[in-house]
């Protein structure tokens, strides 16, 4: 066969090395070819796309971001979209998709499916909020790099007794700000999933001052305060509809200081969650995850995505991962609450 691999949506550190697993095997295990698709759903729907063979997939496995780019392109946004990717497919004889992405992506992947183009997908996320997967890579390096800043916060909030505030990416699903609050010892970790009282911070950041340590709050960007009133960075919307978040940190540390009378800083981590090399358990997760979807391919079983459930990958209907994202139960919260304020 002739296999098309694309990466949708945002980056993160994992995917060069689902790539690698899937050329390398596909060629050497299955005598496939390969082609890749640039910049999401973008290059399908245009026809852009470069050679992918063995010898072009070598020593990337270290490497983050992808090496065919991505996009937040949405087919069904576009006029004639769905007929134009199965026509440039046809035209380039592509027999199979794989589809490397996370919900919108994957969403894309799974009404192609419905209309007859053969598809696997794959999840991406860092933000580990795919149903029907166990984790996501990406989410363990995104993770890291966010307990490591928090660590070296600790020592600067201390040193100057201030509150810092630590926002995270987590646009509905607070996944990120829960374990890298956890890892690193935050002291309040505020989530998408439950709106949080401001006076009820502040209480825990003097709780905090009072026993002689500066409060570190990690809050995910989604978070959102009892008045409901979600802080955006502006009104846009991309092509799947989603609102630019952005600012929540900020407006939590000017209520902070006026609230508790000591000096509050902010720190948004962003983008630098995404990048660089992925974790040894993100390059482990991905590689599997890649040898399972071409395995699914030549099997034939479309319109499935491969999973990891407890230590197995799994195939799994695509339907059924993108039916509703996997947002942080109340009982995790739960256990984190247990700190807040010590």
């Amino acid at each position: 066969m002739r296999i098309g691999v694309l990466t949708g949506g945002g980056d993160c550190p994992g995917l060069n090395a689902v790539i690698r697993a899937v050329v390398r095997k596909g060629v050497a295990t299955y005598g496939h070819e390969f082609v890749g698709f640039r910049d999401g759903w973008k290059g399908p729907l245009e026809g852009l796309s470069r050679p992918l063979d063995i010898a072009d997939v070598r020593g990337i496995l270290p490497r983050g971001g992808t090496i065919l780019g991505s996009s937040r392109t949405n087919p069904f946004k576009i006029e004639n979209g769905v007929e134009r990717i199965k026509d440039n497919l046809a035209e380039q004889g592509v027999d199979a998709l794989i589809a490397i992405g996370g919900e919108d992506t994957l969403g894309v992947a799974t009404k192609l499916y419905e209309l007859g183009v053969h598809v696997v997908g794959v999840p991406k996320t860092i933000d580990n909020d795919l149903g029907a997967t166990d984790y996501t890579f990406g989410f363990d390096t995104a993770v890291n790099i966010a307990m490591e800043a928090i660590d070296r916060l600790h020592t600067t909030a201390e040193s100057h007794h201030r509150t810092l505030v630590v926002e995270v990416m987590g646009r509905h699903a607070g996944w990120i700000a829960l374990h890298a609050g956890l890892a690193g010892g935050a002291n309040v970790i505020l989530l998408p999933e439950r709106q949080f009282d401001v006076d009820q911070v502040a209480g825990y950041v003097e709780k905090r001052f009072q026993h002689q340590y500066a409060p570190i709050v990690v809050v995910a960007e989604g978070a959102q305060p009892l008045d409901g009133q979600m802080v955006l960075a502006n009104q846009e919307l991309d092509s799947f509809g989603h609102v630019r978040l952005g600012g929540i940190g900020q407006w939590l540390a000017e209520q902070l200081e006026a609230k508790t009378g000591k000096e509050a800083r902010t720190v948004v981590l962003g983008h630098i969650q995404r990048g660089g090399t992925p974790t040894a358990f993100d390059r482990v997760l991905a590689t599997r995850l890649g040898l399972q979807a071409i395995d699914a391919v030549n099997d034939g079983d479309w319109g499935k995505m491969v999973a990891m459930q407890s230590t197995d990958i799994v195939r799994v209907p695509l339907a059924e991962a993108t039916r509703e994202l996997k947002t942080v139960p109340l009982e995790r919260y739960a256990e984190a609450e247990v700190f807040f304020g010590s």
